[in-house]
């Protein structure tokens, strides 16, 4: 291993760290439905736990609504049911076959926790950049303990991967605003 390998791994973690701050933020709830909400959503299939879109059909009515359309015509009142008790906070309603799922509206106090969540969720991400970091870090001082890179090797190296931990926090906190004023304008 060498020092470009330390600082590529440590980029390609610290990518990923922001992959999964973006599909964390995907499910915090602005006004607008969007199917991604229900991804979450497991039912009871023929006694394995399955996917809700794996079981259904997922769309999108209005702006303000899901439409979910079992492939099955018995799996109605499951899914409706496993809707209702992901802890979501929606209340579907049937009608025949398809189940409407209508996104309640925000109250100032719901919006205000939900930018809560959002700030936890960067925390969280730029916890696991820092931990990336130091973990180069070390890397780093053991190619210098056994003697494959100098130190002044090692130096530019933990320069270089500060300003890739800078570089990732900024992307962090832009998208932590972007979201916290999306939830906060709806």
């Amino acid at each position: 291993m060498s020092v470009a390998d330390v600082k590529k791994n440590s980029e390609q973690k610290m990518s990923k760290s922001i992959e999964q701050l973006k599909a964390n933020l995907a499910k915090v709830r602005t006004g607008r439905a969007h199917t991604g909400l229900l991804d979450q959503v497991t039912v009871d299939y023929y006694g394995s736990s399955t996917g809700l879109s794996q079981v259904a059909n997922l769309t999108l009515i209005d702006a303000r609504t899901i439409g979910v359309q079992p492939y099955e015509k018995k799996m109605v009142a499951v899914i409706e049911k496993a809707i209702r008790e992901a802890d979501l906070g929606l209340n579907p309603a049937t009608h025949g076959e398809l189940i409407r799922v209508p996104m309640p509206a925000l109250t100032e106090e719901r919006r205000k926790e939900m930018v809560k969540l959002v700030k936890n969720e960067a925390e969280d991400a730029k916890i696991a950049v820092r931990n990336i970091r130091r973990d180069g870090n070390e890397a780093l001082k053991k190619l210098v303990k056994d003697k494959v890179a100098s130190e002044d090797d090692e130096r530019r190296g933990q320069d270089d991967i500060q300003k890739l931990t800078d570089k990732f926090v900024a992307e962090i906190d832009k998208l932590v605003g972007d979201k916290e004023k999306e939830v906060m304008t709806v």
